[in-house]
């Protein structure tokens, strides 16, 4: 084996490595099986091109390479095949049909002299002379990889996530390269004395391998171990010093100095001097690589572990995690779950804004797949994970949670069987997946923070113990302050309950004085109308003046009904009821205020039902209830020359009689509502009201076994409403 021959073999060892790898552990879908393709028929190319190298057969080396290209010449629709399905490109399938078909047309003539005339002798060894079909492979391949570098490139332009941006950057450096450089091969076998560019393909394949441990360019869930990665790089220069070992025994043994003592001293000085400091110096450029901005493992586990015991808030507790993680391993955002004090959903601890690149829902619930795939496995939940394992029944629906958390990680906090919680992990600002070592310390964190939750929430209910039991003290201090109050209180209602009797007491005394004045002039009025109903003077007598006569004797009839009505209320008894319609009642009411407001502009509109079922109850009593609230809006009115809305139906569905008073005056402020039916409430100035009238009237109504209530009119005055139970 020449000097030559290293480069090739390199090639053939990476694409080799990269076929086990997409063996092993590649996903089982249809982009990976055409990387394992590409991956195998390069291994056949590099092992064709250092079988040709090393072989002292022309005739060897050109059979061999042309049963070899019988199955390289489907490399670059394959090419295409692999790109089309790795960037999502849907359309321009007739490219990739029409490729298949054009390898087809070329391997019919690999075994002739047409594709591989002969071979030639250059000073790297044997390499193939191409015949004239030859040509047309070459031409095909270099078009291929420019179009797929175009493709590459104008993805990486379009992407705005810089994780994918990432994976494409690897993957147009290493594949993309590879390609160009294996196309590049048409000038040797053209017959130009050079060195296959393709032979170099290591050097991309290395790069895309990087990409793939770093950034898992095929979704094969690897997580870079830093161990794996030194062992594998220890190896690597094992191989070289034996490879060196080799070629100074290749060039050296047929000298005097093969046998000489010195070689050795010089192999022992070059291990010691030269392999241990590239060894530190290679080891050194992998950390840059692979672990730049990198955390210390234990100095990170170390300071969190201090913190976390002596915080005793489940939510401070989940805030420093979502604080270290978010600054230790330079993820977009993180977000942590905790269990809910019922246990029926885990709670959202917000983050810190500046780590915020995602709004996480407040609740999740716990009956949802991912929650039961974590209690079950008790393992993280990786989203590349998941999406290999679809065909578990509830694997599909587990990714659908992680994908609604934006989720890459999902870290169940588990603490002697019991879920307390689970940490939600996005992307890596830097585009890299998660390592081991990222796996290594998110669980310890894990299994830290669920013993920090259980000790906050044991010291939680303590803590709440003692504020039940700072609660009940004052409690029952408040209560006693409210029994002090409501002492207070009832003395005031004794206070006025006194006061209403002395009303009372003073409302017979004058009724009862009332009455016989009363009744004097209702005889006398009485008399009179009889007295010229009955002249026979031959006189006629005026009929006004009769009408007039005979209201006047009416409204004393009515005033000494009221009069009763008062006797009545101040004994709480109802003495007497009849029918009465209620439009007469409030017709009564209004004719008696009509000299308030005649010589005023004051507008009353009056809308009566003319089916109005009668009412049982007591007619000056409800004279009374009408003519208190008509002379109240009459007075909320009288100064803006208002308008009055009297209207009365019947509703069937209750079996009421409804009478509404609408005014268009101020209204009354909703801060006294409640109080306007009070006794001695009253808004009006010292010597001008009582307080007693809308009380009276509520009374009044309730005996009736009807409601009086006012509405809210809004900007438009009030409404006050009265229901009364209508006769059968």
């Amino acid at each position: 084996m020449t000097f030559y021959s290293i480069p090739p073999l390199l090639t053939l060892i990476c694409f080799a490595a990269l076929a086990a790898l997409a063996i092993f552990r590649g996903p089982r879908t249809q982009t990976n099986f055409l990387f394992l393709t590409i991956c195998i028929l390069g291994s056949f190319l590099y092992f064709d091109i250092l079988f040709a190298f090393n072989t002292a057969s022309m005739e060897a080396a050109l059979r061999v390479s042309r049963w070899d290209h019988f199955f390289i010449v489907y490399l670059f629709p394959v090419y295409i095949h692999f790109f089309h399905r790795y960037l999502n490109i849907s359309g321009r399938k007739w490219l990739i049909s029409a490729s298949y078909v054009y390898s087809f047309i070329l391997m019919c003539f690999t075994p002739t002299p047409f594709y591989i005339a002969s071979m030639q002798k250059y000073y790297f060894g044997y390499f193939a002379h191409g015949g004239v079909i030859y040509p047309f492979f070459g031409l095909a391949c270099l078009l291929v990889t420019v179009y797929v570098l175009v493709i590459i490139y104008q993805a990486i332009r379009r992407e705005t996530d810089g994780f994918h941006k990432n994976r494409l950057k690897y993957l147009f450096a290493g594949f993309g390269v590879m390609g160009l450089m294996n196309g590049l091969n048409v000038f040797p076998i053209s017959g130009y004395p050079v060195y296959p560019p393709g032979n170099l393909s290591f050097i991309p394949l290395i790069v895309f391998a990087v990409g793939l441990f770093k950034h898992d360019l095929l979704d094969m869930g690897i997580l870079i171990r830093k161990s794996l990665i030194y062992s594998l790089l220890t190896a690597f220069l094992t191989c070289l010093y034996a490879l060196i070992i080799l070629l100074a025994n290749a060039v050296f043994k047929n000298s005097r100095f093969s046998d000489s003592f010195y070689i050795p001293v010089l192999f022992f000085l070059l291990i010691a001097f030269v392999f241990g400091p590239l060894k530190s110096a290679v080891q050194e450029f992998v950390d840059r690589i692979f672990y730049k901005k990198r955390y210390d493992y234990q100095k990170t586990l170390k300071q969190v572990s201090q913190m976390i015991v002596s915080v005793l808030d489940p939510d401070a507790v989940a805030k420093l995690l979502t604080d270290t993680v978010a600054d230790t391993m330079l993820v977009k955002y993180c977000a942590v779950f905790v269990s809910s004090p019922s246990g029926q959903y885990m709670n959202n601890v917000p983050a810190n804004p500046k780590h915020a690149g995602f709004d996480p829902p407040e609740i999740w619930p716990r009956e949802t797949p991912l929650i039961q795939w974590m209690k079950t496995r008790r393992k993280p939940v990786v989203r590349s994970n998941v999406s290999r394992q679809i065909r578990y029944p509830d694997a599909k629906a587990v990714l659908s949670d992680i994908e609604t958390l934006k989720a890459e990680i999902a870290l169940p906090m588990v603490f002697e069987d019991r879920l307390n919680g689970f940490i939600v992990l996005g992307k890596k600002r830097s585009g890299d997946i998660y390592t081991q070592e990222d796996m290594d310390l998110l669980e310890t964190l894990s299994s830290q923070s669920a013993l920090a939750l259980e000790n906050a929430g044991s010291y939680k209910i303590i803590d709440d113990m003692n504020k039940a039991l700072e609660q009940k003290v004052e409690e029952r201090t408040r209560d006693l302050e409210q029994a002090l109050s409501e002492k207070e209180r009832t003395q005031e209602q004794l206070i006025r309950s006194e006061s209403l009797a002395a009303i009372g007491q003073l409302v017979a005394g004058v009724a009862h004085e009332l009455n016989n004045p009363l009744t004097t002039v209702t005889s006398l009025i009485q008399s009179a109308i009889e007295d010229i109903e009955h002249t026979d003077t031959g006189i006629s007598a005026d009929p006004d003046m009769v009408d007039d006569l005979k209201f006047a004797d009416k409204e004393l009839v009515r005033a000494r009904s009221i009069v009763s009505s008062l006797l009545g209320l101040s004994r709480q008894t109802q003495t007497y009821s009849e029918s009465v319609n209620l439009n007469g009642v409030i017709k009564d009411a209004l004719r008696i205020l009509y000299n308030q407001f005649k010589h005023t502009d004051l507008n009353v509109i009056e809308t009566y039902d003319r089916d109005l079922p009668n009412i049982r109850g007591n007619f000056a009593n409800l004279g009374q209830v009408t003519l208190n609230i008509i002379q109240n809006a009459i007075q909320a009115v009288l100064d803006i020359k208002g308008t009055i809305f009297l209207s009365t139906h019947f509703d069937a569905g209750k079996r009421q009689a409804v009478f509404t008073c609408k005014d268009t005056g101020p209204g009354i402020p909703g801060s006294i509502r409640q109080d306007i039916f009070k006794p001695f409430f009253t808004t009006k100035a010292v010597g001008k009201g009582t307080g007693l009238g809308l009380y009276i009237c509520h009374e009044i109504v309730a005996k009736h076994g009807g409601t009086l209530k006012l509405h809210d009119g809004g900007n438009t005055g009030a409404i006050f409403e009265v229901r009364l139970p209508a006769g059968n």
